[in-house]
């Protein structure tokens, strides 16, 4: 009962909080609800960064991970800051000097109006299909695990799965759709402090109960008992073989963190340049220590339960039942729940922030005012996060959660991001080639994953998913090119400064990015074997 009771009223006081935040904004305005009114400051960027990304489907799905094989996928945590330094030093300064909104709108100044809204459809498409489902599923299946919702309610396991993913769902729509980005940010911005500290605590315990009592005894258990866990080196076989990280894995963070609507938008939101690079540089330190709560509770979770669980994805909340107190279980799960949020919320907002502005203003109604816009966008929100629920419970038998997420992703992720690259880099490629590369780079990754590898070649006899997006990238490039050769745009592309922000970039961007460069490398140097 005192679990239950803290994890109310935890929950309950962010919520309070966030709404008084929102108070202090013109939700009125586009820029307002999608931006939070374009005031977000470098702490609250990189508390929202964090959250966004700290959800279940990373604290779940990576220590399932990392359960069955170790500290080597780690490289979705670690090599997002490099990622994460990239967007500061190349990306961010250029979104904002287009005052962009959302990402599709650079598109649309880069290519023409069809480019843009075929990337929206991908993108609301990607998270109404793949991404929201999964947020809502693993983070049911945390939270019905760790409260046993099922014997408390005395209903089966999969019954308690659905009225978790409805609970979950209606509370994140209420935040998302009627708070806008500025809610969203500031309840992100608590809970990160609260999830920093439980996530922390989780294989503090852990390490404690395995050393009887003693925390540093626990690492040299954990250390001398389970040497194949420690190795930052993936073999042929592992999820994260050691050579991807070269090829495909690069190229995923760097669309996650430099061009997802779902990510960038937080730092769209900045009340400058400077304070966006400083937002995104703060989060990739954070990053870096991101394995000691999604992937080391993982390997002491297959020490203390000596590899017997059925289901890896079982591993973390397992865990936090078995070492932590009971008074401090509601809190974290408190916590957990506003991660769960803090995901299924960004992703919503940044799908209302595409339909309302990319294609409802664009499309439907073009004569519409801002506040037209914010309510037709709301609506659409509340449709997505339905769809989502009823979608979510259909995941239980996709296998591994994370690398389900992962491969899927990229139907969209390596055509976007290729589209965007080229945009950046040359100046009279045409939108024909953006078009082409979109829809044959999603067209050709189906093909690739879903037909060829499972029913042409076999699992056994196909390349990695990481390098069939490193091949499908520089292929889509390559076309993309040389139609540009062929029928370059009449005029040369030109970015203008629109002065909506102040894009003085932050002093010691490039330094501080090459230290976290070279503690990630170090990183890696020192679990190598």
């Amino acid at each position: 009962m005192i679990g239950i009771l803290s994890f109310l009223g935890f929950t309950a006081l962010v919520g309070v909080i966030a709404y008084l935040a929102t108070r202090s904004t013109n939700e009125k305005s586009s820029d307002g609800y999608f931006l939070g009114g374009r005031s977000l400051t470098a702490g609250v960027i990189a508390g929202s960064l964090l959250l966004t990304n700290l959800s279940t489907e990373q604290i779940v799905g990576l220590n399932g991970q990392a359960y069955s094989e170790g500290i080597l996928v780690m490289a979705w945590e670690t090599l997002a800051a490099i990622a994460m330094v990239v967007t500061a030093i190349f990306l961010l300064p250029r979104y904002l000097k287009s005052g962009l909104t959302t990402v599709p709108q650079f598109l649309q100044d880069r290519y023409d109006t069809s480019t843009k809204t075929i990337t929206s459809i991908l993108f609301l498409t990607g998270y109404v299909v793949v991404l929201l489902p999964i947020i809502l599923y693993s983070g049911s299946l945390a939270i019905s695990t760790m409260f046993d919702v099922s014997g408390m309610l005395g209903v089966s396991e999969k019954t308690a799965l659905i009225l978790c993913i409805w609970g979950i769902g209606i509370i994140g729509s209420i935040y998302a759709v009627f708070g806008g980005l500025k809610a969203v940010a500031v309840s992100d911005t608590i809970n990160a402090i609260g999830l920093l500290l439980g996530g922390i605590l989780i294989p503090v315990f852990g390490l404690i109960a395995i050393g009887d009592g003693s925390l540093f005894s626990g690492i040299d258990v954990l250390l001398e008992e389970n040497p194949e866990k420690f190795n930052s080196i993936g073999g042929s076989e592992a999820s994260v073989p050691f050579s991807t990280i070269f090829t495909g894995m690069m190229l995923v963070q760097l669309f996650y963190w430099g061009t997802n609507q779902q990510i960038i938008q937080r730092a769209l939101g900045a009340k400058n340049l400077k304070e966006g690079q400083k937002g995104l540089l703060l989060g990739s330190f954070i990053k870096i220590l991101g394995p000691l709560i999604v992937v080391l509770p993982g390997i002491i979770a297959y020490h203390m339960f000596q590899g017997n669980l059925e289901v890896p994805d079982q591993a973390y909340p397992s865990l936090v039942n078995k070492v932590l107190p009971d008074y401090l279980i509601g809190f974290f799960a408190a916590v957990l729940f506003g991660a769960i949020l803090s995901s299924f919320n960004s992703v919503l907002n940044s799908s209302v922030t595409l339909f309302g502005i990319d294609i409802y203003k664009e499309h439907i109604n073009k004569e519409a005012d801002e506040k037209t816009v914010v309510k037709y966008g709301k609506a659409f929100g509340i449709v997505l996060a339905f769809a989502a629920m009823f979608i979510a419970p259909l995941i239980a038998n996709a296998g591994s959660l994370f690398a389900y997420l992962q491969e899927v992703n990229g139907i969209y992720s390596i055509p976007i991001l290729t589209i965007i690259i080229v945009g950046y880099l040359t100046k009279r490629v045409p939108a024909l080639a953006a078009k082409i590369g979109i829809i044959g780079g999603s067209a050709l990754y189906i093909l690739s994953q879903f037909i060829l590898k499972p029913f042409v070649f076999g699992e056994d006899n196909y390349p990695h998913f990481l390098h069939v997006m490193a091949i499908l990238f520089i292929l889509n490039t390559i076309i993309m090119l040389i139609i540009g050769k062929i029928k370059p745009r009449p005029e040369a592309y030109e970015q203008t400064y629109t002065k909506q922000v102040d894009i003085e970039p932050y002093k010691h961007v490039k330094q501080v990015g090459i230290l976290i460069c070279v503690i990630v490398i170090g990183i890696y140097i020192y679990f190598a074997n």
